[in-house]
């Protein structure tokens, strides 16, 4: 009789994607240079960077908060959920290079492209991590119908579209809005997730 197929545990993937944000968070705050002065106006010329790290501090706390709220609907991964999750923490790593090129230059109009650009990247690769959780776990799984509408997802995308044009062609504070905007919209956690989770549990 052949022997069942072992599923994999996700709880490796939960631990190593906790450990890379958290460096992620800790690489951005180096950014934050400490002043040689000890007067007030010596932290001045520190406000763009340091709005440049709250912004993308708040964008992993997201991606953080969201992560867990999807590992939570599934109970098993496998090698290509493995790889489309580090395709996420690869554009999720870049995000202290590019919120430091952004904060140094006062939010120009070259790094605040490649911000919302990478942004962007960061969207698309945690949709297709969700997406290969869906397919390895059915379209009847508890994940697929909680996100079976994607509302806030698609308004992201067009609002990263925009405020990416905005930066080259107009103005890239104006742009920056756009990416202080999507980070508005994902500031409370996903709720389809956390409606879905408490439907199974009361079931």
């Amino acid at each position: 009789m052949k022997a069942p197929r072992r599923r994999m545990e996700k709880n490796r993937l939960e631990a190593f994607s906790d450990g890379v944000l958290a460096i992620i968070i800790t690489i951005m705050v180096l950014e934050l240079k400490v002043p040689h002065s000890a007067t007030l106006q010596a932290l001045l010329p520190l406000w763009p960077v340091f709005l440049s790290y709250l912004l993308s501090f708040v964008y992993v706390g997201i991606y953080w908060n969201n992560h867990h709220h999807l590992l939570q609907t599934v109970e098993s991964v496998d090698g290509s959920i493995l790889w489309a999750n580090l395709h996420l923490l690869f554009w999720l790593s870049l995000l202290p290079f590019a919120t430091g090129w952004m904060g140094e230059n006062a939010f120009a109009r070259w790094p605040t492209v490649w911000y919302g650009l990478d942004l962007l990247l960061c969207a698309q690769a945690y949709f297709l991590l969700q997406h290969r959780l869906i397919r390895h776990h059915g379209r009847e799984s508890l994940l697929a119908r909680a996100v079976s509408r994607d509302t806030k997802g698609k308004a992201s995308t067009l609002l990263y579209l925009l405020g990416i044009g905005t930066a080259w062609t107009l103005s890239p504070p104006a742009g920056l809005g756009c990416f202080v905007a999507v980070a508005l919209i994902w500031l409370v956690p996903d709720r389809r997730l956390e409606r879905a989770l408490a439907r199974d549990t009361d079931g």
